[in-house]
């Protein structure tokens, strides 16, 4: 499996957070009848899957549309992923995106943006119109986390009730914690490529 998928995988898992969206999407589905809840969540999941490959595909057409360079992008995700990332170290009573609405969610909050949300957004435009060349490699990496996230969050219940809140909490905080990382060096390798610019 080449490293660069891997990594992929890994990081649009992260950007996704469907650990941290457990417990959220728990709550928003507790007045969903239970024969609805697995239908609603795959029918969100779908919608931000085609949101985010909309992203990656157009990404570069629509940084070219708005006269946007990738080194701002790049800052400008680096920015909101590390702001994500500290809510999801420290966690917030609100979740990691803020209050969320009451009844069964369509598109808002769960689709957007509690799986496609702005860093999530911003990171497959970033992968695309880096390397376009990749964008087979990817999509693929977009469809295999994306499979992990429907997964999780269909058994977001019994999660739960198995692991407990405590635990769920925890697994957050790590994956928050390394998107703190992963957000510095996108920071990093944006100012950097402006500082070169300048030269």
């Amino acid at each position: 499996m080449p490293a660069e998928f891997l990594s992929a995988v890994i990081l649009l898992t992260l950007v996704a957070d469907p650990f941290g969206n457990v417990p959220l999407a728990n709550a928003m589905l507790a007045r969903v009848p239970k024969r609805r809840r697995r239908v609603v969540v795959l029918r969100e999941c779908l919608i931000a899957f085609v949101i985010l490959a909309g992203f990656m595909v157009f990404g570069r057409e629509l940084l070219r549309l708005m006269s946007l360079s990738e080194t701002s992008l790049s800052i400008a995700g680096g920015v909101i992923l590390f702001m994500i990332a500290i809510r999801m170290v420290f966690a917030h009573p609100e979740g990691a995106f803020g209050v969320q609405e009451e009844g069964e969610p369509f598109i808002v909050p769960l689709a957007v943006p509690l799986i496609a949300g702005p860093s999530a957004l911003a990171t497959v435009m970033l992968m695309a119109s880096r390397e376009p060349g990749n964008l087979a490699v990817w999509a693929s990496a977009l469809v295999v986390a994306m499979t992990i996230t429907t997964i999780v969050l269909l058994a977001g219940e019994r999660m739960q009730r198995w692991m407990g809140d405590r635990a769920m909490h925890a697994i957050e905080r790590l994956m928050g914690l390394i998107l703190t990382a992963i957000a510095i060096e996108m920071l990093l390798k944006g100012i950097g490529t402006f500082v070169e610019s300048l030269k």
